[in-house]
């Protein structure tokens, strides 16, 4: 009897805990990137048609690089492309983006380009592939207690850290700059970007770092900042309710990064971002907010939505629901979509 007792509760725990650990926010799981964000990025000298395709595939300027091949018959630009540093847009016309290639490099100055979403280190990352500054040297100048007191709002900061702070943006120098310069550049871009916001008034009985830090997990968890006050409900309404959170991408952050699925071995981590085992939100930002995501943790929509999953018409956006079995046929009718 005690076997069968063990063996039903599995069956109970697969059904209702499974879809919750994989499924409750998959957005993490199937990334989409919002069009129009500047992206600059180098053709090195002597690249490969695949090289060329796969660069800007990375970089979500070109998606499918089918699409770019098409754009590079029609234009005859075969052997016409020209190495170099290039500024170009998220989900821009392949047809424009052959041009530009034919006609060459199109940077002037130095750009540095954060995306939306980047983490202190992965920004440290670009940094080292456009300057050559080393990302640990980087890192090792990155710590609120160098910037407090000319940054205020770093003072407490989590683990001394710049995280959710580093705005992003494509900045421009006119000769290599220092670690200094461009962490300042990008702090300064924050203060310029939230002057209007009053963030140091808080809302909705959270912290300005709070705020900050429930916009990186907006941030994460949706490409369309039209859905973005939604999404910033359901953390809310499920703050309210001491529900956890269960957002993956504070479990990818947790875990270091990585692209690959959350999986239940990463479900244990004992971390304070883990927030599948902890309620509340993260101790500090996972990333680097934009501005729509920022507004978004100040003025949520008011909705008593408690789950989302990715629709069914498999753009990007996302379906909402107030109750579990809701959550489960929205969900289903994605993973129908899929098939």
């Amino acid at each position: 009897m005690a076997i069968l007792a063990a063996i039903a509760f599995v069956a109970v725990m697969a059904l209702v805990v499974v879809p919750r650990v994989t499924d409750l926010f998959m957005a993490e799981q199937t990334p989409s990137v919002e069009a129009g964000i500047e992206v600059q990025l180098n053709i090195p000298e002597g690249s490969s048609g695949d090289q060329i395709a796969q660069i800007l595939s990375e970089n979500h300027v070109i998606e499918n690089p089918k699409e770019y091949y098409a754009a590079v018959r029609q234009l005859g630009a075969d052997t016409s492309i020209k190495p170099g540093d290039y500024l170009f847009t998220t989900g821009q016309d392949p047809i424009d983006v052959v041009q530009q290639l034919v006609d060459g490099p199109n940077v002037e100055g130095i750009r540095l380009t954060i995306q939306e979403g980047l983490t202190v280190n992965q920004t440290a990352a670009r940094v080292e592939e456009v300057f050559g500054i080393s990302a640990d040297d980087f890192l090792a100048q990155a710590k609120a207690s160098n910037y407090v007191a000319d940054y205020p709002f770093l003072e407490g900061a989590y683990n001394d850290s710049l995280e959710g702070y580093l705005y992003p943006k494509t900045y421009s120098f006119t000769q290599t700059p220092t670690v200094d310069e461009i962490i300042r550049a990008l702090l300064d871009q924050f203060v310029k970007e939230t002057q209007d916001l009053s963030l140091e008034d808080g809302a909705h009985g959270l912290t300005e770092q709070e705020i900050i830090s429930m916009a990186s997990l907006i941030e994460r968890e949706s490409a369309v900042a039209d859905e973005r006050p939604q999404i910033a409900s359901v953390i809310y309404n499920r703050l309210d309710a001491q529900m956890p959170l269960q957002i993956d991408a504070a479990i990818v952050y947790a875990r270091g990064g990585g692209s690959q699925t959350v999986t239940y071995d990463d479900l244990e981590i004992d971390s304070p971002y883990n927030v599948y085992k902890n309620t509340g939100l993260t101790p500090g930002p996972i990333c680097s907010p934009s501005i729509s995501s920022i507004e978004a943790a100040l003025h949520p929509a008011d909705t008593d939505y408690l789950y989302y999953v990715l629709s069914s018409a498999n753009d990007g956006t996302h379906k909402f629901s107030e109750t579990y079995d809701e959550f489960l046929q929205n969900r289903q009718e994605y993973v129908d979509s899929r098939s």
